[in-house]
């Protein structure tokens, strides 16, 4: 496994140590990552099916030019035209890709830009994610708010402007319940238009509960569609479990959520077939769910506290924008966010081209909004950030920068009647 995703093992137990080394080392110590857990709802799907069996057979390698321009020349977008658009022939016609996105984009959805900012209300994590600034071993400082502080919290953001709210917690139903999300759900409907949620995947009742309480989608980053890469990457806990993951979108549809968002995190694994799954994810539900409200996002790796070796080195920014250039292409409709993992002039480009969505005022840690959007030191503890960002712009910045490129910035535009 690549030594550059392992975190720093300093001050845990002995025994927690040797619980650490080997997950690491020997693969008999972990549960099989395709195998439900107790408790884990398994519903009727061909969806994994279809998509896996369209990436085991992509070789991006055989696509030619000629492939790639036929792509571009055809009304609507196929499979086989989507695998011309993100294999390697490709990236010779970036600029044809960007203005054939740019059209699609303009077409469906106008000049406009929609903003939102994250709120992490806990920060404990019951996985081993080897990649990630939460696993349960790293070191790092943990915190829950509770309801009086996430108010605050999301008073703070919405006296700013912001009208669409995303709430996360670390993947631990032991600390993080999902009736202590759904309490959340119901004091961001007081002061935001628009909830969203990505926490850990639950069963379709809890979704139903959660959308009850005010969540209108859900955000589940897949991280990686390579199965074997994940069982690597996952060594310990729920998220281990592959499929459960894999299918949690449509268990909240199935929840009543009125939209879902999909993901892989890019560099940890093969980025086309990633791209490729993430894509046909989509777009297998948006078939068999065509009510739904679909959104993609692109993140890729970034540094970590007690790894800062993490970085977005094996996928770059050209290879970015033609993975969202060719989910543009091939998904017109779909919203596609791009988060503050990326750089101010790279997020500025990219909304004119293919990207609907961005957040803004963004902090990944926990209760620390008071001196990100006042200047006020936060009083009490604070809780570390699951990663570094990239572009820090405020929510006044992030609207006027918008604004200056000649888009229009849009807050919220549903209805509740």
């Amino acid at each position: 496994m690549d030594n550059r995703f392992f975190v720093d093992g300093n001050h845990l137990s002995p025994a927690a140590l040797e619980k650490k080394h080997n997950l690491e080392n020997e693969p008999s110590c972990r549960t099989n990552h395709m195998e439900y857990m107790n408790g884990m709802e398994h519903i009727d799907s061909d969806i994994m099916e279809k998509v896996l069996s369209e990436v085991e057979s992509y070789d991006y390698s055989r696509y030619t030019a000629k492939d790639v321009k036929a792509a571009l020349q055809h009304e609507n977008c196929s499979i086989e035209d989507l695998k011309a658009l993100l294999s390697p022939a490709a990236e010779p016609f970036l600029e044809e890709m960007a203005a054939r996105a740019k059209l699609e984009t303009s077409k469906h959805f106008g000049n406009t830009v929609y903003l939102f900012t994250p709120l992490y209300i806990a920060n404990y994590c019951e996985n081993y994610c080897v990649y990630c600034g939460f696993n349960c071993y790293n070191n790092i400082s943990r915190m829950k708010l509770n309801m009086e502080q996430i108010e605050h919290e999301m008073k703070i953001i919405a006296d700013s402007g912001m009208e669409e709210i995303l709430i996360l917690t670390g993947e631990s139903r032991t600390h993080s319940n999902v009736e202590y999300i759904g309490e959340a759900c119901k004091l961001a409907r007081k002061y935001f238009r628009m909830v969203g949620l990505e926490i850990y995947p639950v069963n379709v009742d809890e979704y139903k509960y959660l959308h009850e309480c005010g969540a209108d989608y859900v955000t589940v980053f897949q991280e990686t569609y390579d199965s074997d890469r994940y069982e690597q990457l996952h060594l310990l806990g729920h998220k281990r479990v592959f499929p459960y993951r894999f299918e949690a979108q449509e268990r909240a549809l199935m929840g009543g959520m009125r939209g879902v968002a999909f993901s892989a995190l890019l560099g940890l694994s093969d980025f086309r077939k990633d791209a490729l799954a993430t894509a046909l994810h989509a777009y297998n539900i948006q078939r068999k769910y065509p009510y739904a409200e679909l959104s993609l996002s692109c993140p890729r790796l970034r540094p970590i506290i007690n790894n800062d070796k993490i970085n977005p080195l094996d996928v770059h920014e050209k290879q970015l924008c033609q993975v969202l250039c060719a989910y543009r292409i091939f998904l017109p409709f779909v919203g596609i966010t791009v988060s503050s993992r990326e750089s101010e002039s790279f997020r500025n480009g990219i909304v004119k081209i293919a990207a609907t969505k961005v957040s803004a005022g963004v902090s990944t840690g926990i209760g620390d909004h008071e001196s990100k959007y006042n200047g006020k030191e936060t009083e009490g503890d604070k809780g570390d950030e699951q990663f570094e960002i990239n572009d820090g712009r405020s929510f006044d910045k992030m609207y006027d920068d918008i604004a200056a490129e000649g888009l229009q910035p849009v807050l919220n535009d549903y209805l509740y009647v």
